[in-house]
């Protein structure tokens, strides 16, 4: 039986780089096959057909990467 590989952006937040071919790198919220919404960073195609690999956090884990960040004086 095959994973649901369903997606829905249900917003997006912001473009962090723009990329060649106007893929741009963006984090937005997304809920995969229907669970729960978390943030995601990843490069998306213009019409968002097409994604790299990327990264999804929960909120707990993206404050947790903010603080270690901010902690190392990078941001």
């Amino acid at each position: 039986m095959a994973d649901d590989f369903s997606f829905e952006v249900t917003q997006k937040i912001g473009i962090i780089a723009e990329g060649k071919g106007g893929w741009n790198l963006e984090l937005n919220m997304i809920s995969w096959g229907g669970r729960p919404v978390k943030y995601d960073i990843r490069s998306w195609s213009p019409d968002h057909q097409k994604m790299s690999k990327g990264i999804t956090l929960s909120k707990d884990e993206l404050s947790a990467l903010k603080a270690l960040l901010e902690s190392k004086n990078i941001c």
